[in-house]
């Protein structure tokens, strides 16, 4: 007897599977049909091998001819949980960044603006603000999230932001992954020393106790957490369950991407001033470098990352939107397109670094990929072939979003 499934997705012009060896290998199918039942993929094949092995007739059916259809975008690295924007200090930073003429605007600058607003805010306003961010990510077809912590910097406000993340997972079509990032920054009135005792000693045993967050990160650069410092905090937190990532080389070499080779963590994120011999160390390990073309383009960052050397020399590349504050996007499909045109990417390589690369830095070998047995996390592209991802700039090419099996955005 044939497997009844519950929805077939015909006709697609290519299927994007994200298979292969090396982040150029995407595996395109074409005239391919797939096959769903409940919240995963049991067939991927042609017309007459699905029809052979499955019971179809009364399946939903969705004609993806002339589309194209790819994994949901697995978004590795976001600040979702926040409250308020910083638009007047990116407005008045576009023509330059003046210091004083900011300060007899009155604009307050920086994470500490966010840092009051998000203490500030309640769950429920967080929540829903969040929420609105997040289900516009879902229609640019982003369908797991990672969202940190690290904009309340008290043990009271952290809490508070992991547990904004959890409910949007719980309440929302889209996976909702928490990071806990206590280590973003100092909050004032108290020593380095002080805010780290309180990290490792009161945050992360609340949090791990509560289960709040399946990673813990640091940000690893000059003037803020020192290799060893993040070492000690990364290494508190694996006694919880959270797996290591870390903010690393952003604005100086210390030591962090060293570090994430040596704990073999999960990813390592930005690697602005990487040198060439440690990214032949993380291209040898297990370890995600973690890319964000829209967070250099918003702050006009001067020492853009190098990735075209990190993917010749065989590193595992990630794209990621990097939303937050001081980089407001919620489509990686323009991520895609900065890092195709602005970064060398092959559109091959942006996008299984923004589907499969994203999963691998969330430590997810269920999605990412189209094949039997994973996640049925699926979208459609209203565009004859693949390549239009990264040569129509601002267009949202997604027509269709399909989140466990179940059709979650169409339009």
């Amino acid at each position: 007897m044939k497997t009844k499934v519950d929805l077939v997705i015909s006709n697609a012009a290519e299927a994007i599977t994200c298979i292969g060896d090396g982040m150029a290998s995407i595996g395109v199918l074409t005239n391919t049909w797939i096959a769903i039942k409940d919240d995963k993929i049991v067939g991927v094949g042609s017309k007459e091998e699905i029809s052979n092995d499955f019971d179809i007739e009364k399946s939903t059916s969705i004609d993806a001819t002339g589309k194209v259809v790819a994994p949901g975008f697995v978004d590795c690295h976001t600040h979702l949980v926040f409250n308020g924007t910083r638009v007047e200090e990116y407005a008045a930073k576009l023509t330059g960044n003046d210091p004083e003429k900011l300060k007899e605007l009155g604009i307050t600058t920086g994470p500490n603006r966010t840092i009051e607003l998000t203490r500030d805010a309640s769950e429920e306003e967080l929540f829903q603000q969040s929420k609105k961010r997040m289900l516009s990510m879902l229609d640019y077809g982003i369908t797991t999230i990672e969202s940190k912590s690290g904009y309340g910097l008290t043990t009271e406000s952290e809490i508070k932001i992991l547990e904004v993340g959890r409910r949007l997972d719980k309440e929302t079509p889209v996976d909702v992954l928490n990071t806990f990032l206590g280590a973003h920054g100092f909050p004032k009135g108290m020593s380095k020393s002080e805010y780290l005792d309180v990290i490792i000693n009161e945050m992360i045993p609340q949090v791990g106790e509560r289960k709040l967050a399946e990673f813990c990160d640091a940000w690893c650069d000059d003037g803020y957490y020192t290799a060893e410092e993040s070492k000690q905090i990364l290494e508190a937190a694996l006694q919880y369950g959270m797996k290591p990532k870390l903010h690393a080389d952003a604005y100086s070499y210390i030591g962090g991407s060293d570090l994430a080779v040596e704990m073999n963590m999960v990813s390592v994120d930005h690697l602005n001033y990487t040198p060439i011999d440690v990214m032949e160390k993380l291209a040898k390990s297990e370890v995600t470098g973690v890319l964000m073309p829209a967070l250099d383009f918003a702050v006009g960052h001067k020492r853009p990352f190098e990735a075209r050397k990190m993917l010749d020399i065989g590193m595992k590349i990630a794209l990621a939107t990097d939303l937050c504050p001081a980089c407001y996007t919620e489509s990686m499909q323009f991520v895609i397109n900065l890092a195709c045109r602005l970064y060398k990417f092959t559109v091959e390589e942006a996008i299984k670094a923004a589907t499969y690369g994203g999963a691998q830095a969330l430590n997810l070998n269920d999605r990412g990929v189209i094949q039997v047995g994973k996640l049925a996390d699926l979208q459609i592209w209203d565009i004859p072939t693949y390549k239009h991802i990264a040569y129509e700039l601002g267009t949202n090419i997604v027509e269709t979003v399909i989140k466990d099996g179940k059709v979650v955005v169409s339009r």
